[in-house]
């Protein structure tokens, strides 16, 4: 194991990495990408979800009988719903996050497409956004995706991470360095 990542990062890249190949030969990882994304957003707005997956206490049981429902009722494909539940098996239930998330990155590389966080003053319209993932698209030569978000406390400007690549041009970010400019002379 690398010294620099944990038990859990390598354990939920290898766990993400085996589901990736089995919905892959089953020629589903669109299906696959869009029950995870809908697992999330479930797993995100419900309090009772997030605390039965973190829950050691529950029975394998009791873990099976709920991801089983759950697949029915939102039509998950079988291989998730066999993957959730290899997952219970294995007591590995309580990184159903990491592993999500791990798996969503490897479909975006399969695509070409690199993760970028774009954080701007104000509110930009879908086409700003459109046009300034169209440039950085054509500079990088890969599809560029945003977590798009908005902070207030920026000023004025845009602040981009792209992979180790961190682009500010914020207005608190020039302010703070004439601050501290100022304090060096």
């Amino acid at each position: 194991m690398s010294a620099n990542k944990s038990f859990s990062s390598e354990t939920s890249e290898r766990y993400s990495r085996a589901l990736f190949e089995v919905a892959n030969e089953a020629n589903e990882i669109e299906k696959v990408e869009k029950d995870i994304k809908t697992f999330q957003l479930l797993l995100e707005n419900t309090s009772e979800l997030k605390n039965f997956i973190h829950n050691p206490t529950q029975s394998l049981e009791t873990q099976n009988n709920v991801i089983n429902l759950l697949s029915e009722k939102l039509n998950f494909s079988n291989n998730l719903k066999n993957f959730f539940l290899l997952l219970i098996e294995k007591r590995r239930i309580f990184f159903v996050l990491k592993i999500l998330k791990s798996f969503l990155i490897l479909c975006s590389k399969k695509r070409g497409e690199i993760k970028a966080s774009l954080i701007s003053s104000k509110d930009l319209s879908q086409t700003e956004l459109e046009n300034i993932s169209k440039e950085l698209s054509s500079s990088m030569q890969s599809t560029i995706k945003f977590d798009y978000k908005i902070d207030k406390d920026l000023i004025g400007g845009l602040k981009l991470q792209l992979g180790s690549i961190m682009i500010d041009s914020s207005i608190k970010s020039k302010l703070k360095k004439f601050e501290q400019q100022m304090l060096e002379k």
